[in-house]
């Protein structure tokens, strides 16, 4: 994909002094987008018709199995290398095709220019793979929006909330954790970058906040309620 490389060093125009700019960490899925609406209903069957056809099981097997691999390593790929040796990238590949895209994204043509007046540098970081998600953000209008775009890929393959997976976003972003806000949809990834040292914004809008939150938002289109991270 153009536009937003996939982590390492700062793209040609981003000025040095914004180096030590706050970042901002948003979330894809749910969180600048709303992916439950179409997406995610095909990404589920994909999934499972995968499982069908390659461990050649039932697609009650399959369903079984995917909620099995999802409670005990936090994602259905994670459980398919661990017992069935699957290829990750033929995985990701196959149950991440949307050839009607532009007709699943659902736009949000505010946001852009909020992104733009929200001061600090600004990064994706999701657990689907990079091709999808600069996929849905051209789509959006927001591509450019961002400094770098973080897919599963880019964290090593170990999706959040894993430690590591934040780990390796810091140590490509040469920034302490403590001068980072992720802002996300999931309480699981924001528990553990909490424990990291971040700053944590929950887009929920749900009646009871977390500890571990420091802020609560109904929508992503309030985040310029927050004038710096």
């Amino acid at each position: 994909m153009m536009g937003v490389p996939a982590g390492g060093q700062l793209p040609a125009h981003v000025h040095p002094a914004m180096s030590d700019a706050p970042l901002w960490l948003f979330d894809l899925d749910n969180t600048l987008h709303n992916t439950s609406a179409h997406i995610f209903p095909r990404i589920n069957v994909a999934m499972t018709e995968y499982m069908v056809r390659h461990l050649q099981i039932s697609q009650h097997e399959a369903d079984q199995l995917r909620r099995q691999y999802w409670l005990r390593y936090g994602a259905t790929m994670l459980g398919l290398m661990h017992h069935h040796n699957t290829d990750p990238q033929h995985f990701l590949h196959h149950t991440h095709q949307f050839p009607d895209l532009p007709e699943l994204v659902v736009p949000e043509p505010a946001l852009r220019g909020i992104l733009r007046r929200l001061p600090g540098r600004k990064t994706v970081v999701s657990n689907g793979p990079h091709d999808y998600v600069c996929a849905v953000l051209r789509e959006m209008g927001l591509l450019r929006s961002f400094e770098q775009v973080f897919g599963v890929e880019q964290l090593a393959l170990q999706p959040k909330p894993d430690p590591r997976a934040f780990h390796a976003v810091l140590r490509r972003l040469r920034v302490p954790a403590t001068r980072c806000t992720l802002v996300e949809d999931s309480l699981e990834n924001l528990r553990s970058a909490k424990a990291l040292g971040m700053r944590t914004v929950w887009i929920s809008r749900s009646a009871r906040k977390p500890a571990y939150v420091d802020v609560q938002l109904r929508s992503v289109l309030h985040i310029a309620r927050l004038q710096r991270p």
